[in-house]
This record gives C-alpha cells, structure tokens and sequence, in this order.
C-alpha cells in the first residue's frame, strides 16, 4: 500500500467520523474499518461511470451494512457523483442527499434502499439474477452487451438474519458466478462481542451452500482484498463468499474494536487521536487533502472510458442485430410492448380467482418476454407457472419460471433486485397467509416505488379444511396499510383480468392480487357496470331502482356475488339497494372528492362492507352510521361453503344485517 493509498482511505474514515459527529447520530466503527476494502472495490475493480449512474451495464454495489451508511456517502463524494461536500456535513439532516440509510432514487450512486439487516443481501441475489438472465436471452458470440458483477459489504447482523440464509442457499444452487458478498467479520454488534449471540462458522455455511469462500485475515491488507476480489471475478460457476476480519473503529485510542465505536459518534477526543494515529495532515472537520480529490478522481476517468467502450460495443450488437438490440433497450426503458394486452381472454365463466389469474398470466407471458417469476414451492396451487417458459435453473438460464422454494422471505427480497436491476417485471406468489414472511421486503418495494407483483392466493377462510393457521384474517388489511402498495381483490374472473392490466401498467410501485382457492361466480354484466371500473378502485356494479340509493353495499373478492344476491332480496322488498365493488382501496383513495362521493353515496344512505377478514378500516368507508360484514377472530377447520354459512356470510346475512342498520 503506498502512502498515497493510505491517505484516500483514511480520508473515507475521516468524512464518516466528521459528519457522524456533526449530526451527532451514525455509526463511525463500521465505516472506519471497511475504508480500505471500499477503497479497493470503487477504485480499482467496480465498472462504473459516477458522470452516468443509470448505465445500464455497470456494475452493482450494495450496501447490505446500511448503517454504515457514511461508508458509501464518502466513496460516492469521492468518487464525483452528485454528492457535495455540503451534503456529507449535512448527513440525517431533513432534506439532504445523505439519510441516515441509503435510499435508492434519492442519492445518485446508492443501487437499493438498505435498512433492515439481511434485506441488502438478498436484493443482490436478484440483481445477479437479472444479469444472468438478460444476457442469456440477449448476449451473442462476440457480442457480450450484458456483462457485469454484484458486490455487496454485508454484517454479522445481515448474516444473523434468517432471510440471508434463505437467499445465500438459493443464489448457491443457481450457481450465481457473478455475486459476491465481503462479509465484515469484526465480532462486534450493538450490544458487544458476537460471541454473546453466535458461534457459527460462516465459512463453512457458506461452502454448505456451494459458495466459493475467500478469506482475508487483515482488514487493512490492500493486497489480499485486491487478490480476494481477484480471486471473486475468477470464479464462474459459484457465487463468491470473502470473509474479511476487521477491527471496528480502528486508530481509536479507546473505542477500538469495542461496541462503543458502532452506534453513537466518537467524541472530540476519540476522532483527534484517530486522526493522529493515521497521520492524517489536518484535524480541521471534513478536511480532504487535493492529492486525495486528485486521485479518486481517476475512478470518473476510468468509469467514463469503460462506459464509452460499452457504447461502441453494443451499436456493433445494434448493427448486427438491430431486432435484439432494440428489444433490450425496451425492456431496460421498463416500457411495455405495444399489444401486449391483446391476447387476454373474456373471462364469463365460474372459476377460482387464482384459476382466472394463471390464465391471463399465460395469455400476456408471451408477448411480454420480461415477465418472470415463480411462487416459493406453491406454484400449481398459485396458478403461477408460464407455461412452455422453462424453469430458470443453471443449465437453463433463460428460463421464465424460478422456483424459489419455501423461501418467501427471500422471494419477496429477490423480487425486489429483480426490479432494482431493470429488464424484468418480476412476479412472486404464495398464499395470502404467508404474506407475512415477505413484509420487510414488500415495505421496502413501496418506499423504492417498484414494479413487483405479488399473487396471494387462498385468500380467506375459502381455502377451507387446513383451517385457521392458513385463513388469513388479518392480512388484506396490514398490507392495505403499507403506504404505496396497491391492493387488488377481483371480485370476478373479469375483474382479475382488469386487475393483471393495472398491475402491470403500474409506475413507481407494486401491486398485488388477492386471489380465491374456491370457485366463485362471474358476475352477470349485461345489465350491470363493466369490470374496467376497477381501474378507479370501487365503482357502481349495480344501481339502486330509481337511482337513488337507502342501501350501498361495498364488497370485494369473493363476497361480491353475495353483495349482487342481497341486493335482489332488498330490492324485491322495496329497499332501494347499490351494489359497489370495492377491489383497491389504493385506486379508490386517488380518485377526487366528488367521484368518491358519486360512488360511496350521500345524504342518509347506509353503507354496509362486505370482506371475508377484519373489519378494522371499513369504518373511513361505511362512515358512523354504517355496518361491517367481516371475521375478527381466527378462523376454523371445516369446508368453505361451511365457513362462510357459520360465520355469515350468505346474501340471507347481509339482507339480515342491512335490516338491523336500517331499523337503527
């Protein structure tokens, strides 16, 4: 390591401590001793252009380690991308490009938003996914457009996290050559020494896997990183595993490799040792010597040379196969092919929700050749498999169908780089129930505003026998409750076809489709409203007789037709009854005042919901005066038609409950 070296490193551990102290809140430790191994990754073996971010064949770094997340503000600083000094003083201040977590859309340079440990690690899988994938379909001989690599600095905490060893396993047996993950093995967490909490040997885990592990005894050994990263970029049939021994905060005088140095800044007297330990020549704040601008701004120079030699490579590929070449820049826009919905059936018959969503899926999978996915081992009760798309295995790395096992924490994360990436529209399913293994990721697609689709199936106590571990209750409702995610709960085969249109046609975030196990009826719309109407979230299915409403009975999913069947009733005794169908709260809440208004009814009209789940929420709807048809307690083991005669829900029901509201 030459003088030089050690001087662009030290100044990565001087900007961390600095601004972690400046907003008195961060974590310096973790930043100070992974210095030197990010200094080596940015400058020397990452691809990347810090003039142009969004190139498409750079390479990805992630963050898994957020809270380090100075680490990565300094590097990008550093580097020349978009990333003043003014916003490295200003870090978690409101407003700046430097939040306490990396975010990804709002710092240039940052490839996905890392917060909860493990989440970073399993996006990667994703991301080295896609870049197999894309140039399987698109790289020819001599003509390697799509050819780059992941990296990723993850932590004891990421690899605690039970999702890394659901994503670690998977990315092993899809042979994911181009992914390595630098593991920060410096025995320290929050509350101490990892030895309080954890004696694995991740090595061997990792070689359990079928990963190729590479050890670096010293954190600070610029030769070994480099021939350890070397060693990453050699291998091609296994994803790479380097652990790196560190020592947390090294040159700290007294917090040095102690949990004192990970979560809180050092203190005046903590950073002036540190900065006389390493020799740096100022202990002014924030200080970067011109010799150390002058040489990471090698790394622009070099990004910039490597993305021009991509662009004369791939107008070679343009002219030797303009139909490829404009396909991929398509896919990469995120743009969708022109006709792409024209091959969807009319959906009139009775049918499963989910029976319905597998048959669009394959009527739109051929014309839209990005739309790959799978289900975490549930794929023929999903109704997600392409038919004629091959599984995405190895020898098949083309393949449109990933079977991600029984892993849908993982699913969910690698959903999530699939889309980081770009060129696919991923796709995942499972049952509704077991949504609740993949909330971390759905929440960080919402804050990323992603295009994910997630198909959740067997979404009420109609799934029937397996009984109430499986109903979900609860579900619908919490993930209604995550800011960005559009819910879709057909209430026919019609409407599922609508709603796989608005899922797809989505910008700036995912959606997902709440599907039945049991057949359902189609609605009968020859003299009621057309299933487009689901575009608007709730619309009139069936107006009340004189088209003035006493009655409006909202319902979604599989409780429709019993909505369509209790307004026959009321209207045979002279209750003028409406009939909304309510499939997205999400798409209804966009929809101005007056639309809302025309919709829910107004003056003395009772509003009564029907949803086979928790009635928490109806009331923003239904208002003070009005009802909730719904379950708030768990389920049972019996038949679904059993099922919802026990726990009320027939038209006989709702007529009952609409009779009592009305006498109220």
């Amino acid at each position: 390591m030459t003088d030089l070296d050690r001087l662009c490193i030290d100044a990565v551990r001087v900007l961390s401590m600095d601004a972690v102290e400046k907003a008195n809140s961060g974590h310096p430790g973790t930043p100070m001793a992974l210095a030197p191994v990010a200094y080596a990754i940015w400058t020397r073996h990452l691809k990347h252009d810090p003039a142009e971010p969004g190139w498409i064949d750079r390479d990805r770094f992630v963050l898994s380690v957020g809270h380090a997340s100075m680490l990565l503000y300094s590097v990008l600083h550093l580097s020349g991308y978009d990333l003043s000094i003014d916003e490295i003083r200003d870090f978690r201040q409101w407003g700046s490009k430097t939040p306490g977590h990396p975010e990804v859309g709002h710092t240039a340079g940052v490839e996905t938003t890392t917060g909860p440990l493990g989440q970073g690690v399993a996006t990667s899988v994703g991301m080295a996914l896609a870049e197999r994938w894309l140039g399987a379909r698109f790289n020819r001989p001599g003509h390697e457009v799509v050819d780059h690599r992941t990296t990723v600095l993850c932590s004891d905490g990421d690899l605690m996290e039970g999702i890394s060893h659901e994503a670690a396993a998977f990315a092993g047996h899809q042979k994911l050559g181009k992914l390595t993950w630098i593991w920060d093995d410096n025995r320290i967490t929050i509350e101490g020494s990892t030895d309080l909490a954890m004696s694995t040997d991740q090595a061997k885990r990792f070689e359990g896997y079928g990963w190729h592990v590479v050890r670096v005894d010293g954190g600070e050994d610029l030769s070994a990183i480099d021939a350890a990263l070397d060693a990453a970029a050699a291998e091609t049939e296994r994803p790479t595993f380097v652990v790196l021994r560190t020592t947390i905060a090294p040159g700290a005088p007294t917090k040095e490799g102690t949990a004192g140095a990970h979560g809180a800044p050092l203190g005046d007297a903590e950073i002036a040792g540190a900065k006389a330990a390493y020799g740096y020549p100022s202990d002014e704040p924030f200080h970067v010597p011109p010799e150390v601008y002058a040489e990471w701004a090698k790394v622009a120079s070099t990004g910039a040379a490597a993305h021009a030699a991509w662009r004369e490579r791939f107008d070679a590929y343009h002219e030797a196969f303009p139909e490829l070449a404009s396909e991929y820049r398509r896919m990469m826009s995120g743009a969708l092919p022109d006709g792409w919905a024209d091959d969807i059936p009319i959906l009139d018959a009775a049918d499963a929700t989910r029976a319905s969503s597998g048959k669009v899926l394959n009527a739109i999978a051929p014309r839209v050749p990005e739309l790959i996915g799978g289900s975490a081992d549930l794929g023929g009760s999903n109704k997600t498999d392409i038919s004629g798309g091959g599984n995405l295995l190895p020898d098949r790395p083309d393949g449109r169908v990933i079977h991600f096992g029984v892993r849908e924490h993982a699913m969910a994360a690698i959903m999530n780089g699939l889309s980081l990436h770009g060129g696919i529209r991923p796709f995942g399913g499972t049952f509704l129930i077991f949504s609740d293994y993949m909330r971390p990721a759905i929440r960080l697609a919402a804050l990323m505003g992603l295009n994910a689709t997630w198909v959740f199936t067997h979404d009420s106590i109609g799934l029937g026998e397996d009984g109430p571990t499986h109903q979900p209750v609860e579900q619908l409702m919490t993930l209604r409750a995550i800011p960005n995610v559009m819910d879709l709960r057909p209430g026919d085969p019609s409407e599922t076809a609508v709603a796989w249109q608005v899922a797809l046609e989505r910008e700036g975030g995912p959606a997902f489709l709440s599907l039945t196990r049991q057949k359902i009826p189609a609605i009968d719309r020859a003299e009621l409203a057309a299933a487009d109407g689901l575009r608007r979230g709730a619309y009139v299915l069936a107006e009340a007789t004189g088209d003035v409403a006493e009655v409006v009975i909202l319902a979604s999913g599989s409780e429709l037709h019993l909505a369509v069947e209790a307004r026959h009733a009321l209207e045979a005794d002279g209750v003028p009854t409406r009939v909304v169908s309510f499939p997205s709260w999400h798409l209804f809440r966009q929809q101005d005042e007056a639309y809302r208004a025309s919709v829910l009814g107004e003056g003395q009209v009772v509003r009564v919901s029907v949803e086979a789940g928790a009635t928490f929420g109806w009331e923003r709807w239904t208002g003070t005066a009005g009802g909730a048809i719904g379950i708030d307690r768990f389920g049972a083991s019996a038949p679904a038609e059993v099922l919802f005669e026990r726990f009320g829900f027939t038209a006989d029901a709702v007529v009952a409950r609409v009779r009592e509201l009305l006498n109220d």
